[in-house]
């Protein structure tokens, strides 16, 4: 009995290691970045002492809302990341994708069954008895041990393996997009309630200043030192200017609602914080990254590549299934009319059988199925590619905004400083009894239209600096739990560096 499990046991383990082969089908190779030196056919133009530094392979931080220097923003990014359920989906997705994965690892293992059958039987008269008792009716008791294994001679189960590792490895970076998307999508809403609360108090302001201006048209005509047409053209000023109202608040509001949703909130509860222009600062200085580190720093472009790889690892499974296939199984236990009896002197038994299957017709289908195998991966490689070009191209049109923004944002603050400095010299005018206090509120309404302007100018300056850094991929590959491989194929200049 021992000498027959030694055999089948050397069996298992000698034969997978002789028949053993290169895997199927064509290894995957990491496609190298593109050729690209800039992110624009033109230079950038220097920058002055009132833009942003975009500093060339500035490292990002894994945090990189902290370049906003906010308490209050840091606090609810931190608290989305923590409760918000797509992040919470994702992580699920990352973990059934690993154990897809070592699931299909066991099969490079023998699989091993035990089996125990008590039976009670009777044999037909007209048949001799089975057992040496000579009893036609008797009690049989079978324990046995089934061993089958499969040797992955062609390498079908180790592409298997690869495929679905790559599919992990696609549901990671999805999770690290995830983590980008809403910490992009909770600095932006801040920045959003920020410019709507600012300009509500500026419009707020500039009806009042309106409501004045109608009272003392209302007196002059009264008097008759106005026509009733220019009070009509001031009513009507005072109603367009509260119309703008509404829909500022109305933008405060779903800004709001989106900060709740992004941290796991329902509408109803209301523990955030109100974020002003004075809880979030522009970064003075901006990353950028080279244009070679961009493919390995891009979530979205990783997760490409991934599927590329899967897709890769699928052509040498269907190569794989167009090959021999080997099987062995063997078996070995006791049988006895007793259970007691079992493992006694004489009672075991075994077997050995091995098993070759060559496929010789399919109608095709093998064929056919490589075929479809070689084209998804085709079209992973085109998506990977397309990828790759729409990365650039966020790159590129961030840094166009970056540009035109500055440049909006100088214009309007130069506008709004002219405009302060009218409403100064209308005030001591005023005091001086030069101009009219009419003439002086309608000078301070200038002033408050130009602020409006510049408070979404800056707006906007924040919301740029946000799409740059996640049009960058945002710094993940600098978090603690980021695996070595991953952040050395981020920074390859540090990681040779270090080598």
């Amino acid at each position: 009995m021992t000498r027959s499990m030694n055999a089948v046991r050397c069996a298992m383990l000698v034969l997978p290691a002789l028949l053993a082969g290169c895997a199927a089908g064509p290894d995957f190779h990491r496609p190298a970045a593109p050729e690209v030196k800039a992110y624009q056919s033109e230079p950038l133009p220097a920058p002055d002492a009132d833009a942003q530094r975009l500093v060339a392979a500035m490292e990002i931080p894994a945090q990189w809302w902290t370049l906003f220097h906010s308490q209050p923003l840091n606090a609810l990014v931190d608290a989305a990341l923590a409760a918000n359920p797509d992040v919470a989906a994702a992580q699920a997705a990352l973990h059934a994708a690993r154990e897809n994965a070592y699931a299909q690892q066991g099969a490079f293992f023998p699989g091993v069954e035990a089996s125990i059958n008590p039976t009670r039987q009777k044999t037909a008269g007209a048949l001799s008895a089975v057992p040496s008792s000579g009893a036609y009716i008797y009690n049989l008791h079978t324990a046995q041990l089934g061993i089958s294994y499969v040797p992955d001679v062609s390498g079908g189960n180790r592409r298997q393996v690869e495929s679905l590792q790559a599919q992990a490895e696609v549901q990671k970076f999805q999770l690290e997009a995830t983590y980008l998307t809403l910490a992009s999508n909770v600095v932006n809403a801040a920045v959003q309630e920020a410019a709507s609360r600012a300009q509500i108090e500026a419009t707020e302001a500039m009806i009042r200043n309106q409501s004045k201006t109608l009272d003392s048209y209302r007196r002059q005509f009264a008097l008759g030192q106005l026509a009733e047409a220019d009070v009509a053209m001031q009513e009507a000023a005072l109603a367009q200017m509260q119309a703008a109202l509404p829909p500022l608040h109305k933008q405060l509001a779903l800004a709001r609602d989106l900060l709740k949703a992004l941290s796991g909130a329902y509408p109803d509860q209301d523990r955030l914080a109100n974020f002003s222009f004075d809880d979030i600062n522009l970064p003075d200085e901006l990353p950028l990254s080279l244009p070679a580190r961009l493919v390995e720093q891009r979530p979205d472009v990783r997760a490409a590549q991934a599927q590329m790889h899967s897709a890769s690892a699928q052509i040498g499974v269907a190569i794989a299934n167009r090959l021999p296939n080997i099987s062995i199984d063997g078996s070995f236990g006791s049988a006895a009319p007793k259970f007691s009896q079992l493992f006694d002197a004489g009672s075991g038994f075994w077997n050995l059988a091995a098993n070759i299957t060559q496929p010789i017709f399919q109608g095709g289908t093998l064929l056919h199925r490589q075929r479809a195998a070689e084209a998804v991966y085709e079209q992973a490689a085109a998506q990977y590619r397309s990828t790759v070009i729409v990365a650039f191209q966020n790159v590129a049109d961030t840094l166009h905004a970056v540009q035109a923004d500055t440049d909006a944002w100088k214009a309007a603050a130069a506008a709004e400083r002219a405009a302060l400095r009218s409403r100064d010299i209308a005030r001591r005018l005023v005091q001086l009894g030069s101009i009219s206090t009419l003439e002086q509120l309608g000078v301070e309404t200038n002033w408050y239209q130009a602020e409006i302007n510049l408070i979404q100018a800056r707006a906007n300056r924040l919301a740029d600096s946000v799409a740059l850094l996640q049009a960058l991929g945002g710094g993940w590959w600098n978090r603690a739990d980021v695996a070595v491989s991953d952040r050395d194929a981020a920074q390859p200049d540090a990681a040779a560096a270090s080598r």
